[in-house]
């Protein structure tokens, strides 16, 4: 299955797809239903209010302004004060509703984001920058906030009082009313041609966020190396490239999103001309009155004046749906891990069978082809081969990280995708090459995942890891069980890092452990303990060692060589030294 976010999707499917994602939006607010009402209904009495107030100012100019009544000027300037004070009230109250929604949304998107990653096979990450997923959880998120915190009210209050004032225009007098209007057809006409490539834009500086993102963590992660190798220049190479595209990219959607603000000005001056053309006129032939003429000046300013705001959030419309687009490509994800119907269970079966696998990464070759083996309960199996032969990648299948292209891979004579993640990972421990571990102390890290112990005290879990053969690990770190870890920087070394990660695996007793490369960073002696650790697991406990180093292997029960796809039994230990020579020379 291809995972890559950044595919190509056609134009036809985009569109579907823009449907379908417009639709997933408003189920993701439907339980914020109350406060939307509500918030509509101060925008829409605000809307009201702003619109009394150019008829009630024309009422006061044409009644009392030209007639020197005093006491009716008074009289209506209290009154438009009111109507002002409540519009203020309204205006607060859908602030603040809106505000709440667009930081409960933000709240909720970002959990299904993470969550859905959470449920994304290994092949997904393999196939997309961590810079990039940690913008589309952070950037494009928050784009869609500022929409629902500001611009969508916004929005709609904009068109409300457009609508309203187009209403009034009309009513007042018809066919000025018509002309006044007619060249909203021209921005209308203009917004339906551009949209499209706004959003484009939109969705490129986006993308181009995310990329600058990936940029700067790979760059950072790996900055060790780059002063190692002296290689600042590599670093500010490929940062160049990326910031030129960012910066390309944001001119292109800063123009985009500002395209349609010098067409609306226009039209508001073509409006305007006509009111105080026609408009005098008429005023001259005695069929429009002074007042009149300011309230439809006052209108025509309602009309345009929101239809500038529209622009605005049009572009952060388009902004938010380009971030939507990106959150909800990988929000309609589903891992290819998908468990299946319990197949029937071979009796008497080893503990793990390959019956004809083979396996290729996504648009690559074979890396295994058509395997057979089996292996089983209590004894210590080795994979060697060269670099690159498939032995991690053997591994990976034993665990389920990923599906095997074709064939079966049966645990306890079940095929291994009828069991769920958590029974999958009680039964399978897994110490990987390049371990990973959290901020926090060794204790949460060892109990990362083992429900069994998280409510034991210290001294409970000292126990347990004296009964597990663990305490010498323990001691190697300054503070015990309390010692600091952190995810970043150098408060404890590769070798502590790989112990953790053993310690957490020895834990869980699983019945299967495998180990790539679980002692390549750490030294003789510890490695010796290790050893003895591993000899005193029960013995029902099936160990696979990946390792280069042969002296990691000598006690194994059966080594296997891999390599160009195929899996051999080497037999002995002298006889799998020989394989790998002889495939040296060859090589």
């Amino acid at each position: 299955m291809n995972y890559d976010l950044n595919q190509f999707v056609g134009q036809k499917e985009e569109k579907n797809a823009t449907t379908k994602a417009l639709r997933k939006l408003l189920a993701l607010i439907d339980d914020e239903r109350q406060r939307l009402i509500l918030a509509f209904a101060a925008i829409l009495v605000n809307s009201v209010l702003t619109l009394v107030s150019p008829i009630l100012i024309g009422r006061t100019v044409d009644q009392y302004v030209q007639t020197k009544q005093f006491d009716g000027i008074l009289r209506n300037a209290a009154i438009l004060l009111g109507v002002n004070a409540v519009a203020l009230v309204t205006n607060y109250l859908q602030t603040r509703l809106m505000g709440t929604v667009g930081q409960r949304t933000l709240f909720k998107l970002r959990n299904a984001v993470f969550n859905k990653l959470q449920e994304l096979p290994v092949a997904f990450f393999n196939q997309n920058k961590a810079g990039d997923l940690i913008s589309r959880i952070n950037n494009d998120t928050d784009k869609l906030n500022q929409f629902f915190s500001q611009s969508l009210m916004q929005f709609v209050g904009s068109i409300f009082i457009m609508f309203g004032a187009g209403l009034f225009l009309l009513f007042i007098d018809l066919p000025l009313g018509a002309a006044s209007l007619a060249p909203a057809l021209l921005v209308w006409v203009f917004t339906s041609l551009v949209s499209a490539w706004v959003k484009r834009k939109n969705a490129a500086s986006l993308k181009s966020v995310g990329n600058l993102s990936a940029e700067v963590q790979e760059s950072l992660t790996n900055f060790k190396v780059i002063v190692a190798f002296n290689r600042r220049d590599y670093f500010r190479k490929h940062f160049a490239e990326v910031n030129q595209d960012n910066y390309r990219t944001a001119i292109g959607a800063g123009l985009a999103n500002n395209v349609f603000l010098p067409v609306i000005g226009v039209a508001a001056n073509l409006g305007q001309v006509v009111v105080l053309t026609f408009g005098i006129y008429l005023i001259s032939k005695g069929a429009f009155t002074i007042g009149l003429l300011v309230s439809f000046l006052a209108y025509i300013t309602n009309f345009y004046n929101p239809m500038r705001q529209l622009a605005t959030i049009w572009a952060n419309f388009q902004v938010a749906l380009a971030g939507w687009d990106r959150i909800s490509h990988l929000l309609s994800l589903q891992t290819n891990l998908q468990p299946v119907a319990h197949s029937a269970v071979e009796p008497d079966a080893a503990l793990l069978s390959f019956r004809q696998v083979s396996f290729r990464y996504p648009g690559g070759t074979d890396v295994l082809h058509n395997i057979t083996f089996d292996l089983e309960r209590g004894k210590t199996y080795a994979l060697v081969g060269p670099t690159g032969g498939g032995k991690t990648t053997t591994a990976s299948l034993i665990a389920r990280l990923y599906d095997p292209t074709s064939g079966t891979v049966l645990l306890d004579g079940r095929d291994i995708r009828g069991y769920t993640a958590e029974e999958r990972s009680r039964k399978i421990g897994f110490i990987l090459q390049e371990p990973f571990l959290f901020t926090g102390t060794v204790r949460e890290n060892i109990l990362y995942g083992n429900e069994a112990y998280h409510k034991y005290t210290n001294e409970q879990l000292e126990t347990v890891i004296r009964d597990a053969n663990l305490t010498g690990l323990v001691e190697r770190f300054d503070q015990g069980l309390d010692t600091k870890v952190q995810t970043v920087g150098d408060s404890i070394s590769l070798g502590q890092k790989q112990l953790i990660a053993f310690m957490r695996a020895v834990l869980r007793n699983p019945e299967l452990l495998i180990l790539d490369e679980a002692t390549a960073n750490i030294d003789t002696i510890t490695e010796q303990l290790l050893d003895e650790i591993l000899q005193n697991l029960p013995a029902s406990t099936t160990r696979i060692i990946i390792a280069h180093r042969l002296n990691t292997i000598e006690t194994a029960d059966e080594i296997f060589f891999i390599n160009a796809g195929e899996v051999t039994r080497a037999g002995s230990f002298n006889d799998a030294v020989d394989m790998l020579m002889h495939d040296k020379r060859v090589s």
